[in-house]
């Protein structure tokens, strides 16, 4: 969370790039979604100033060097007419410039320090950030400035505030609360109605938080029961107490870690005897990234066997994978840029890129629609709303925008088809824009013939069971209930003449003590947005 310092820095910066403006400001800044003017023939080429805020540490997913190649792609897409019909006029070209975001406050000061020395200047477009604690700042000046802002980011539940300090933000990948709206769809298909949510958060970047967070919201308002587990997987875990919190809680448990910590946890809890059937276990991968578990058991250890034998319980959530030829070839050329940037991984293609892609795309039929009605480029508020509510075909498949400006999702389940092998294939997916969960044909499920209505039977089976030794009081323990009443009767009445003199302090204590019931493992809806007020 950014410091009062830093927060009072921003608003320096801020005032001092408005008073740079000078008598360049008529630029159509603050003119709001509504706002705009007639003033350019649409066939007159265009120079379409790009700022793209990302990070250059190469630690993040979204890096500059792995979604430069994708921006690249979308430009040359364009020039070559490879949208299947003319968007922009001829001679139009994009000025792309890129900024070092990272992941925080200096976002919003690349921004601001750009239209300082541009002298007032601004982008016509802003590509990013995908952080949130850097996104909301630049979002809210975005919408004060008048500028249309896509990204691949800023997915957390508090940036669906489209009316107001949001207002020309359009995300191009599916939101942490579309993925909720996937998992309500799962529940209301299978009849359960709680869940366990366990999940990784390092108090940083939170994506498991976020993403969790949309699972709860969603799931809240619809009347279902969650209850959250918490841990740092930069420290130690104590596996033994994630179990105990299963255990004693829900029978259907979501989970959001990294692979290794999933794994773990499968491993514990398959140590226990949880994954015959009487508990399910999903797993979310995020962004179409190995980085957060994408259900593969295989390690070559020594507990790779007891490994598969967990997984046979364990379903992975995920986008929806594609087959289209377009998007092969543009692997195989994001790939071979990045490897020349001495880059190399598996996950070349994730999320981020396909989003950044698909957002140059978008712009340019929304300020293809602009143009034609005789607004210009500077007229961001109509540029983003032309963004909202439409379809259009991306490098992966179709891109489909609601109303508010979010892309809808497309996900799919993976589990385990062969448990012998460990083979795994997709076993149901969700379309997002019709709200439609589909099972695949012949799927066995690893708990038996929905042998769980699991959420409506939450007796704990996994306490001591061991039989008692005795069916009948011995004398000593006869002895020990007699002293045992006799003390407590003498508690009681210590307390009753001791209770008015600290009825205060009593109350007092209980009062603090129930605001602060549950703060540690409740996923809350305002505690991002308390976060944000403040970004």
């Amino acid at each position: 969370m950014p410091s009062l310092p830093v927060l009072l820095s921003a608003s320096v910066l801020l005032g001092w790039a408005l008073l740079a403006r000078g008598a360049g400001g008529g630029d159509g800044g603050g003119a709001g979604p509504g706002g705009g003017r007639r003033e350019r023939d649409a066939s007159q080429p265009e120079t379409i100033e790009v700022l793209v805020l990302l990070p250059r540490d190469d630690a993040y997913l979204f890096s500059q060097a792995r979604v430069r190649p994708a921006i690249d792609y979308a430009l040359r897409s364009l020039e070559r007419n490879g949208t299947g019909r003319p968007l922009l006029p001829p001679g139009t070209r994009f000025q792309v410039d890129y900024e070092d975001s990272d992941c925080g406050n200096r976002a919003l000061f690349a921004l601001v320090d750009r239209v300082a020395r541009a002298q007032g200047a601004k982008p016509d477009l802003i590509l990013g950030p995908v952080c949130e604690y850097a996104a909301a700042p630049v979002a809210r000046l975005a919408s004060h400035w008048d500028l249309p802002m896509l990204s691949a980011g800023a997915l957390a539940a508090g940036f669906q505030r489209k009316d107001t300090e949001y207002s020309h933000l359009t995300r191009v990948a599916p939101a942490y609360a579309k993925m909720g709206e996937m998992m309500l769809a799962l529940f209301r298909h299978h009849h359960w109605n709680r869940a366990a949510l366990v999940y990784s958060d390092d108090r940083l970047e939170r994506n498991c938080y976020f993403t969790l967070e949309g699972v709860h919201e969603v799931f809240q308002e619809q009347g279902l029961h969650t209850s959250a587990y918490n841990f740092d997987e930069t420290k130690d875990l104590d596996l033994d107490d994630i179990v105990r919190y299963i255990q004693a809680g829900e029978r259907v448990v979501i989970m959001c870690a990294s692979g290794d910590t999933i794994r773990s946890i499968m491993l514990a809890a398959h140590r226990h005897g949880m994954t015959g059937g009487d508990y399910v276990f999903f797993n979310i991968e995020l962004f179409n990234s190995s980085s957060y578990g994408d259900g593969s058991w295989k390690r070559g250890d020594k507990h790779d066997f007891e490994a598969k034998q967990a997984y046979s319980s364990l379903q992975t959530v995920t986008l929806l994978r594609t087959v289209k030829p377009e998007f092969e070839k543009f692997s195989m050329e994001v790939k071979s840029s990045v490897e020349k940037q001495g880059l190399n991984e598996e996950d070349y293609v994730n999320m981020f890129v396909e989003g950044f892609h698909d957002a140059i795309l978008l712009y340019a039929l929304a300020l293809h629609e602009v143009l034609r009605a005789g607004y210009s480029k500077k007229d961001g508020g109509k540029i983003i709303q032309q963004t909202w509510n439409r379809t259009f075909e991306g490098i992966a498949g179709q891109v489909s925008i609601d109303a508010n400006g979010d892309r809808y999702g497309d996900f799919s389940v993976i589990g385990m088809a062969d448990v012998e092998a460990g083979t795994q294939e997709v076993i149901g997916d969700y379309f997002g824009k019709e709200g439609r969960f589909e099972m695949r044909p012949n799927v066995k499920y690893s708990w038996g013939p929905l042998k769980p209505r699991i959420d409506e039977a939450r007796i704990v089976e996994h306490t001591n069971s061991a039989p008692c030794k005795s069916c009948g009081l011995e004398e000593s323990a006869v002895t020990g209930i007699v002293v045992g009443a006799l003390l407590g009767a003498g508690l009681l009445m210590a307390f009753y003449f001791f209770r008015k003199k600290y009825r205060i302090t009593i109350e007092r204590r209980n009062h603090q003590e129930e605001s602060n019931v549950g703060k540690h493992r409740e996923l809350r809806e305002d505690s991002i947005r308390s976060h944000f007020s403040v970004a």
